[in-house]
């Protein structure tokens, strides 16, 4: 039995609870900064939270006086939410957290606020081994568990998708917060196109908030470009949750975060997961937005695996990302899986976008871009074909540059199919080794210097054989003569090496040392600069 009092602070709700786990019981108390106007402003959520925490402590602490006696001896640890999030409002968090430790002498947790996010939903949903989206104001990532941590797959490379709901709000003159706002408008709306923009496993949404800023002001009624954010920014939440699935082979994900509130978020999500036949969790609402139960919850599993810190060594960490955090409650058991005998048996596989048939007797594959029903249907005929279309054109460009790539036989974009060579023997994924990745390296090179990007060069769109290494799948391909389009292609499969293999670091040295012979060093340059601008970098 583990009781756990802890308090969370990392930007404008003040909020302290307690979990007792026999009991599986958490009693939450939450105070929410409300601005007169626009954003969050962190010297008046400082105030605010320096004048909410001690009355939402003193809630809970007469909680535990009165259902389980003196809390020196109904306690057994405080924790607190150590970051990421303001400064000045973490700070004022971590000098009660520990102040109370101190007084009633409790060992100290400092825990991570989006792992809590992802453990709240695990410890919920019972799920064992689950992929997790994060959509919150100041962030939106995916999590998955491997060698020891939470990898990040995929995040936002600039700002949080609340914060673009927000952006847009304000612009229009709501009050914060505007999801909520977002989502009673776009009920009434009808679909407006608005910008894409999918890069492998990660997403952007800086051009959708200006495009949605900009049809506001030609006169777009607000109601459809509420429902054009909804359709747009949430399909793409969707489409790199699935990408995520497919690349590790799990079977169960979880949403975290205030943004998980909205109901049309959960329903793609949960459409995305039943046509994958996967299991989908989203916890209740009080435990989506930011709360001081899910920091109780994960507080007492940290506990229990000994994970405590000293006072001295309690500082709080505005910039604490989730894969700076070694899980020590889990087991290091790889969340990696394969292709399964079965589906090698029946020549026929499931991707994010496709289904993939072999014929192997003509030694053709068959390739099918299904139409997602979370989608709208406008957005879904689309994306399916414009990607059919590129993923032709650029594989027949890169074989002509000496790419390793299949020949393409037959294309039917307005059906998104595709008719190929069946090539290597495996994915890399399957069978990755030193010299397979160099290839990948220099194979990008040849591409980027041609003018285009592969777009998702993960692990999964390698194939390999014992002589042989060939780039697939170049859907998301486009041409660009941007530098930074060219680093993404890298920090993507960069990304999936570390979110899937143990000797990531070996893998990545090799793979750049081979794009450096072949390419162009600002790319590699501009590699370190995405690096540093990722989210709490």
């Amino acid at each position: 039995m583990t009781r756990v009092l802890a308090i969370e602070g990392t930007a404008w709700c003040a909020s302290a609870a307690v979990f007792d786990s026999t009991a599986d019981d958490v009693f939450i108390r939450s105070d929410a900064y409300q601005p007169d106007s626009g954003g969050i402003h962190p010297r008046e959520a400082a105030e605010h939270m320096r004048s909410a925490i001690p009355s939402v402590v003193d809630s809970v602490l007469e909680e535990v006086e009165s259902a389980y006696g003196d809390p020196i001896d109904a306690l057994d640890a405080i924790a607190f939410s150590r970051g990421p999030g303001l400064g000045p409002c973490l700070r004022i968090v971590g000098t009660a957290a520990r102040a109370l430790s101190g007084a009633l002498d409790l060992p100290l947790v400092g825990v991570n606020h989006m792992i809590a996010h992802l453990e709240i939903g695990r410890h919920r949903s019972k799920f064992d081994d689950p992929i997790c989206l994060n959509a919150s104001g100041a962030n939106a990532h995916v999590l998955g568990y491997h060698d020891g941590r939470y990898r990040v797959l995929g995040e936002t490379m600039d700002t949080g998708v609340g914060n673009a709901l927000d952006k847009f709000t304000r612009h229009v003159g709501w009050t914060h917060p505007g999801g909520p706002k977002v989502e009673a408008h776009a009920a009434d709306g009808e679909y407006v196109e608005l910008p894409y923009v999918v890069k492998g496993m990660d997403f952007s949404f800086s051009g959708i908030t200006s495009a949605a800023k900009a049809a506001y002001d030609e006169g777009v009624p607000v109601e459809d470009i509420c429902r054009g954010l909804e359709e747009t920014v949430f399909a793409m939440l969707t489409e790199v949750s699935e990408r995520a699935l497919s690349l590790t082979g799990a079977d169960e994900l979880v949403l975290g975060g205030g943004v998980g509130q909205n109901s049309r978020l959960r329903e793609m999500l949960e459409l995305m997961c039943e046509e994958r036949g996967a299991s989908f969790y989203a916890p209740e609402a009080r435990f989506l937005r930011d709360n001081a139960g899910m920091i109780a919850v994960l507080g007492a599993t940290m506990y229990e695996a000994d994970d405590t810190i000293p006072i001295t060594d309690s500082k709080v960490l505005p910039n604490f990302r989730p894969d700076d955090v070694d899980v020590t409650w889990r087991s290091t058991d790889s969340a990696v899986r394969t292709v399964s005998e079965s589906d090698r048996e029946t020549e026929r596989a499931q991707g994010a976008e496709a289904l993939v048939e072999l014929e192997a007797e003509a030694k053709r594959v068959y390739k099918r871009r299904q139409s997602k029903a979370y989608r709208h249907p406008e957005l879904d005929r689309r994306l399916r074909e414009r990607r059919t279309r590129s993923e032709a054109r650029l594989t027949s460009e890169a074989r002509r540059l000496g790419v390793s790539t299949p020949v393409v036989f037959d294309i039917d974009p307005t059906r998104g199919r595709l008719e190929f060579e069946y090539v290597g023997e495996s994915d890399l994924g399957e069978a990755i080794t030193v010299p397979r990745v160099r290839d990948v390296g220099q194979q990008l090179a040849r591409c980027h210097d041609a003018g285009f990007v592969h777009g998702d060069p993960t692990p999964r769109n390698v194939r390999v054989s014992d002589c042989r290494t060939w780039l697939i799948d170049f859907g998301l391909g486009y041409y660009t003569d941007d530098i930074e389009d060219y680093a993404m292609d890298l920090h993507v499969f960069e990304g999936a090496l570390g979110g899937t293999v143990s000797n990531a670091g070996e893998l990545i040295d090799a793979f750049e040392s081979a794009y450096e012979e072949a390419g162009d060093e600002r790319v590699l340059e501009q590699l370190r600069e995405i690096e540093r601008r990722g989210r709490y970098q």
